[in-house]
């Protein structure tokens, strides 16, 4: 019982954790965004919807989804 209410404790305190990765990962796309990249038009969009696909995950709260759809576009941009 004591593993599962640890568990359960852990679970419950990482979400919060994830919350502020997301606006950290949004402002790290936007300054590569900003500061020039040699992407592809096609590329640069498919980064701009995965930013904007991410944001929507942030806001709806869904964190865990927005982080790994970021990265992806990170891994893109190469940071």
């Amino acid at each position: 019982m004591k593993q599962l209410t640890l568990a359960a404790a852990l679970t419950l305190l990482a979400a919060p954790l994830l919350a502020g990765q997301c606006p950290a990962d949004i402002a790290a796309i936007d300054a590569a965004l900003a500061a020039g990249t040699e992407l592809s038009e096609a590329d640069l969009a498919t980064v701009q919807e995965l930013r904007d696909e991410g944001q929507s995950l942030h806001d709806a709260g869904d964190h865990d989804a927005s982080v790994q759809t970021l990265a992806e576009a990170k891994s893109m941009l190469g940071i």
